[in-house]
């Protein structure tokens, strides 16, 4: 039991701090990767994959990330991957061929499987869950905060040192990461890592990965089915509105500002959202998140001007908003402890599976019929999540599972 009152301003510096330039060192350099795959000799398509290895070197991190969590805990996993990202930046800025780019490109995605286990279980240990919903979704919030300022800060080095600059924004900014993660203090528990009740005494080996999902076989079957569904439409909601801008024939200029507008509405209201299930309940927002972006979706090919294509990525922009913090709250809510970084684990692989196939289903439904039909078709996920979200996530704030 904590013995004072939570005090969110005592860890802000520490659990925000580092998550906000985090976001802006990988901000800073999705822009111009494929630049820098071009200028060491990569044809179009070469480079659009060695862009995909970010999100490959998560996915194949996020089990590895769980037994680094364990074994040294959130503090010393934050330190240590914002130190690996950083390490990668520099790797990236001394590549001399195509393949050191690769590798560098992979531990960047390699450093986001850890830090982002670490950040989300340390909130879930240090928050109290009556403002669980709220500290999570300022977690995303503020993540995506750093995203939308990298650019900016790679665009202001980049006009001093050229395509460098964006990777030195990126080494820096990890760097001072590191340093600041060690202002995380220790939570009031030791979770995941250990646990009372070994043999004579000794504390209890943490559960496997194994065990864990076995034991929460139908969570992962049904809430994560869900998040992955989230994780697919947000994940294509980025992809397809440049899409079908161009389609519609705008000029990329207006593109640019109507995708920037939607982005601004998305961080907008990151904060009422988590008061919303902190008070109310996950599934306020949860369902309306996911009813609202697959019903904009569906609306997207009916557009046929800037304006009409304004009005559907404003409505993008607000159902992504509403569920800023939605997937690592549930993550959160339903993880155990002991065993919560091996849980959590696996709720982010979910999560990324369904990162890389969003897209994947819009590219093939587009190849075998059309842009509009494979933006259906992810609207219709969309709705399909919403209908999954409102059976399987509890109603009401107590009701939610408590660790």
């Amino acid at each position: 039991m904590r013995q004072e009152p939570f005090n969110l301003r005592r860890i802000a510096v520490g659990a925000y701090g580092p998550s906000l330039l985090y976001g802006a060192a990988t901000g800073s350099i999705v822009p111009v990767i494929v630049l820098s795959a071009t200028e060491l000799g990569a044809d179009i398509a070469t480079a659009a994959l060695i862009l995909t290895l970010t999100g490959i070197g998560s996915l194949v991190t996020n089990v590895p990330a769980t037994l680094i969590t364990s074994r040294f805990g959130e503090r010393w996993s934050l330190v240590a991957a914002s130190l690996w990202c950083s390490a990668a930046m520099i790797l990236a800025l001394a590549s001399t061929n195509l393949a050191m780019f690769a590798a560098a490109i992979f531990m960047i995605g390699m450093a986001g499987a850890v830090f982002g286990l670490a950040r989300q279980s340390y909130l879930t240990e240090a928050v109290p869950i009556h403002f669980r919903a709220r500290a999570l979704s300022t977690l995303g919030g503020v993540t995506r905060i750093g995203v939308f300022l990298g650019p900016f800060a790679g665009a202001l080095a980049m006009s001093f040192l050229g395509l460098d600059g964006a990777y030195w924004v990126g080494a820096v900014t990890t760097l001072i990461a590191a340093v600041l993660s060690f202002r995380v203090p220790e939570p009031g528990s030791s979770h995941g890592r250990s646990a009372p009740g070994g043999t004579g005494g000794q504390p209890a080996a943490p559960p496997t990965l194994r065990a864990i999902l076995r034991a929460h076989a139908r969570i992962f079957a049904t809430v994560g089915a869900g998040v992955l569904l989230i994780a697919a439409v947000r994940a294509t909601r980025q992809a397809v509105l440049p899409l079908w801008a161009q389609e519609i024939g705008l000029d990329p200029t207006t593109t640019a500002l109507i995708y920037g507008v939607s982005g601004a509405i998305d961080m907008l209201i990151f904060y009422p959202a988590g008061k919303v299930m902190d008070v109310y309940g996950r599934r306020w927002v949860a369902v309306p998140c996911m009813l609202i972006m697959g019903t904009a979706l569906l609306l997207l090919p009916l557009t046929r001007d800037a304006f009409g294509l304004l009005a559907v990525a404003l409505l993008i922009g607000f159902g992504n908003g509403i569920g800023s913090g939605i997937v690592m709250t549930l993550g959160a809510d339903f993880s155990p402890s002991p065993g919560r970084p091996q849980f959590l684990g696996i709720w982010r692989l979910l999560t990324d599976i369904g990162t890389m196939a969003g897209p994947g289903i819009v590219s093939a439904v587009t190849a075998a019929a059309s842009l509009a039909g494979g933006i259906w078709t992810t609207g219709g996920l969309g709705l399909v999540g919403a209908v999954i979200l409102w059976r399987w996530v509890p109603p009401k704030p107590q009701r939610v599972r408590q660790s």
